[in-house]
């Protein structure tokens, strides 16, 4: 009796250390969740989950299979009422999930005060908080990741099999979900090595790994022949790292530095023979998957911090283990000076629960110094784009009829997210739509018959992202090209409207253009294939944009950068 009077408080300690860490994420992800519109790889989620099965299946044979787990799952989430908080909400759910598995995971390995802390941490994180709010897979996988782990450790320490069987299929799905976690069986196969696990722990682990691999294997092939959708990324440096452990820890000077100091105690643990410690795990998860992928892509560019999400719940439990021994550090030498050693036991017990507090109180500064972080990061000028802004702009501009021409063709995000504004206006360049043809944004004509087209046209409305209207922009097709070239020979720039990430131009045929000119670019009257989710923008690998914006100025200050014999009106944002 005694002995179950005395678990209660523990479990009870238990069960509000992994809740609290929850339910603050819960609040910090659903705080100004409905922001306004949904930025571009948002649409990408928006417009691909509301196709039918058939129509995402026949998309992922041409493109984007790496998320096609992720599409299918956000079908079923949409399909009731789809709208942008719903596209929202399963990355809020998968983010309170991880928290509270961190928060598990540091009461399994440590203690009750080390997981509250551990999960508390990852919850006030402004780069987890960041995550929570985006219409894509990367809080999910990391729900995936922390709950692997979790796995791992119970698996480590238990006689049975059926642990090992839900680590390998949960292992297989957080793959399925982004292949690049697979990076995370290596963290695994580190912490197993560190503790020296038997080598029945380790067939155990192998077949569970195996299994998830081999599930993994096909979209592996496929994702391999769409390489084409991270063409954009850049090879990493030392800044990218510097970067990485700043979000990690916290961007904020004031967080950043104690973190730091926190983690390495944390990491100074020792690790007996044959025993999963804290350090163990959350070492090897936080630096093994972003190191390896660092490492590769300096060769061949992969690295985002996006994708290696997942290993940050290694942080906050370092941290926690790091604040618990210096406190219970503290607890023994204010004891051994000031109480009767007859005494100390008691003594110590009775301020635990102060020592907890304690830990709450400071990850609530931590909070306080990032709140204007978190703050930023909930408006919709944080964002590189607002497609429901731009698709309201075009719609006040545009009339029925009007022709407009996407530049590059990915620019028609906005018409596929938010078609209202387009309405009635005539897509010049497409040929077969998104979904009639398996790709994310249409497939176009060829030159020759877009030059046709524009050739009839006293006037078209060119929809452009920023980038491709700088003069060291150099397109990869031949329709771009195409588009280019007949609007710099037969067109001049009438107006402009400028709305964040995306440029409106009108341009109206030149007076002395009789005809069109075929011009020197080389004719081909093939489709155009798909273009990548990602374009090469400045802010899309930032999940901390800045405010400012990094393009060319608009209002006023614009005119200095149109023609100068060219009737414009220029407008600034709108």
């Amino acid at each position: 009796m005694k002995r179950s009077g005395a678990g209660r408080p523990v479990v009870v300690a238990e069960v509000v250390a992994v809740l609290l860490p929850v339910l603050v994420m819960l609040t910090l992800g659903l705080w100004g969740l409905d922001r306004g519109g949904i930025w571009r790889d948002e649409a990408a989620t928006f417009q691909v989950a509301r196709r039918s099965v058939p129509q995402i299946w026949h998309l992922l044979h041409h493109v984007d299979a790496v998320h096609g787990l992720y599409y299918l799952f956000m079908h079923a989430v949409l399909a009731p009422d789809p709208g942008e908080v719903a596209l929202r909400l399963p990355s809020v759910c998968g983010a309170a999930a991880a928290a509270g598995l961190v928060a598990a995971l540091g009461v399994r390995l440590c203690r009750p005060r080390v997981g509250l802390w551990a999960g508390l941490l990852y919850a006030v994180t402004p780069l987890a908080g960041h995550f929570a709010q985006e219409g894509r897979s990367y809080a999910l996988v990391a729900a995936g990741a922390a709950g692997a782990t979790l796995l791992l450790v119970r698996g480590a320490r238990s006689a049975g099999t059926g642990v090992w069987w839900g680590y390998g299929a949960t292992v297989a799905v957080t793959c399925l979900l982004h292949e690049f976690a697979v990076l995370l069986l290596l963290a695994h196969a580190a912490t197993l090595a560190v503790a020296r696990m038997p080598r029945r722990v380790w067939w155990r682990w192998g077949c569970a790994a195996g299994g998830a691999v081999l599930a993994l294997s096909p979209l592996v092939l496929v994702s391999h022949g769409q390489s084409g959708q991270v063409a954009w990324l850049t090879a990493p440096d030392w800044e990218s790292v510097d970067r990485l452990l700043r979000a990690f820890a916290g961007p904020a000077q004031a967080v950043f530095v104690p973190f730091l100091v926190l983690a390495v105690l944390g990491l100074l643990t020792p690790v007996p023979r044959g025993e999963i410690t804290l350090a163990a795990v959350a070492a090897p998860l936080m630096v093994l998957p972003p190191a390896v992928l660092i490492t590769v892509s300096r060769f061949r560019p992969l690295y985002d911090e996006r994708y290696v999400l997942y290993a940050l719940a290694g942080a906050p439990l370092l941290a926690a283990a790091g604040a618990d021994r210096l406190a219970r550090a503290v607890a023994r030498r204010w004891d051994r000076w000031a109480v009767p050693r007859a005494a100390w036991r008691a003594r110590t017990r009775a301020r635990v629960p102060v020592a907890a507090v304690a830990g709450v109180l400071a990850v609530a500064l931590a909070l306080t110094a990032q709140l204007p972080l978190l703050h930023q990061d909930r408006t919709p000028d944080r964002r590189p784009d607002n497609l429901a802004a731009v698709s309201a702009a075009v719609g006040r501009e545009l009339r029925p009829g009007d022709p407009v021409l996407f530049l590059p063709s990915l620019a028609r995000r906005s018409a596929l997210a938010y078609p209202d504004g387009y309405r009635g206006a005539r897509d010049v360049a497409l040929r077969a739509s998104a979904t009639a043809s398996g790709t994310l944004y249409g497939e176009e004509e060829g030159p020759a018959e877009l030059r046709r087209r524009l050739a009839g046209l006293d006037h078209v409305w060119v929809v452009a992202a920023p980038f491709a209207l700088r003069s060291g922009w150099r397109p990869r097709t031949p329709t771009e090209r195409a588009k280019l070239a007949v609007i710099g020979e037969d067109f001049t720039l009438r107006e402009q409207l400028t709305r964040r990430g995306v440029t409106l131009r009108l341009y109206v045929r030149h007076p002395r253009v009789a005809e069109p000119r075929a011009g020197d670019l080389p004719v081909d009257d093939q489709p155009v294939d798909d273009q990548p989710v990602d374009d090469p923008d400045p802010w899309i690998d930032d999940p901390y944009p800045p405010v400012g914006d990094p393009y060319p100025p608009v209002g006023d200050r614009a005119a200095e950068h149109l023609p100068a014999a060219v009737p414009r009106t220029v407008r600034g944002p709108v």
